[in-house]
């Protein structure tokens, strides 16, 4: 081979390095998944379709509303820390943003959804994209933990074509609930007192059963959404406008960012961190009830469960009449209250939270059934013979 030939070649194979070594160079963009905005939804803790029934003495906190429908029955025992919208425009155009949140969850693709199968119970997961097959199940024998490794804005998109059931007593920790979004198919069904997060946004209908507990919403398109006894809570998850790191906002129409003002870093839903803002955050909220309630007619009771239920509950002080019965520190934070006598008796829990919200004790009062007890007299016998 003569030195020019070689010459060439040298200057092709160092050409095709710079070129391998520039490629090399060139950063790659991060796959970062598109935020679902909530737009005037944010506002409900509650929306459905056709109705929303209710039954016993629920909490909501957050709107309530429906629409194409306009029927709430049943809302009279309950407490709603919010405005009702019953097939208003309001509630009108609350569906129609919740129809453009479905359908961007619907199409993420950006990180690659993960695809679950089985039971979600004792799995931790972190922040991304999840498609099932068909259904979804969660059983109490473990928490679902969402791990959003500090980051707050971070979002979980969970795409179940067909049903979403929990088993009586599960739970889900770990995350606020706020970028936690639940596309559901058909129907989502909470099962007794289960303890969940996130915002369900179902194309047909929500049932939450007796006692269960969701930080979130309760989204429902065409159907309608059932409560009993629930405490459904979007308080934690702040404003529909709220402000970034750089000051910008967003519409509190749309999600979409204000003309002039920079992109939100998250998705419109979630407060900024404790460590953007000088104001101590208080988010904190609690009520005490007992797990079932008294059968039909009844004018006492042996004995309960009593149940703390809420939003960043750190730990609850159980005490009867004074004497404390236990001190929990997890969910759930109930408490088994045993027969006390006959009488009046009273139940209180001490909670306390996890951010700057103050310590508050709640009271549940109950009265005992007297138990028919024999036992025989003192001293000697009176029978003779």
């Amino acid at each position: 081979m003569s030195n020019r030939t070689r010459s060439k070649g040298a200057r092709r194979c160092g050409a095709v390095l710079a070129v391998g070594l520039a490629t090399l160079a060139v950063p790659v963009a991060s796959a970062v998944a598109e935020p679902v905005l909530l737009g005037t939804t944010a506002d409900y803790s509650v929306l459905g379709g056709s109705t929303v029934t209710n039954t016993g003495p629920s909490v909501l906190s957050g709107d309530l509303g429906v629409y194409p429908g306009n029927a709430l029955p049943g809302f009279g025992p309950a407490t709603i820390n919010g405005t009702v919208h019953a097939g208003d425009a309001d509630a009108g155009q609350a569906q129609t943003d919740l129809t453009t949140a479905y359908g961007v969850a619907a199409g993420q693709t950006t990180p690659v959804p993960q695809v679950l199968t089985g039971n979600l119970a004792g799995r931790t997961l972190l922040p991304g994209n999840y498609s099932f097959a068909t259904d979804a199940a969660l059983s109490a024998s473990a928490p679902l933990v969402l791990d959003d490794q500090g980051d707050p804005a971070a979002q979980f998109v969970f795409n179940i074509p067909g049903e979403l059931v929990t088993a009586s007593d599960s739970s889900v920790v770990g995350v606020s609930g706020c970028n936690v979004y639940w596309r559901v198919g058909s129907q989502a069904t909470l099962g007794t007192g289960t303890d969940f997060l996130g915002n369900i946004m179902a194309d047909q209908s929500i049932s939450l059963n007796t006692g269960a507990s969701l930080i979130g919403r309760a989204l429902a398109r065409i159907g309608q959404v059932s409560l009993d006894n629930n405490v459904v809570n979007a308080g934690p998850c702040g404003a529909r406008t709220t402000a970034d790191t750089t000051g910008g906002t967003t519409s509190p129409t749309t999600g979409t960012p204000v003309p002039g003002a920079p992109l939100p870093t998250g998705n419109g839903n979630q407060p900024p961190p404790a460590s953007r803002t000088t104001r101590r955050l208080r988010r904190g909220t609690s009520t005490l009830r007992r797990t079932r309630a008294p059968a039909p007619g009844a004018t006492c009771t042996d004995g309960f469960t009593a149940r703390v239920r809420g939003a960043y509950v750190k730990s609850v002080v159980f005490r009867l009449d004074g004497k404390r019965i236990v001190t929990k520190r997890r969910s759930p934070f109930s408490a088994y209250v045993k027969a006390a006598g006959a009488g009046k008796h009273k139940v209180t829990a001490k909670v306390t939270y996890k951010d700057a919200t103050r310590a508050v004790t709640r009271t549940l009062r109950y009265r005992g059934c007297a138990a028919a007890v024999l036992q025989p007299r003192r001293g000697p016998s009176q029978f003779t013979g």
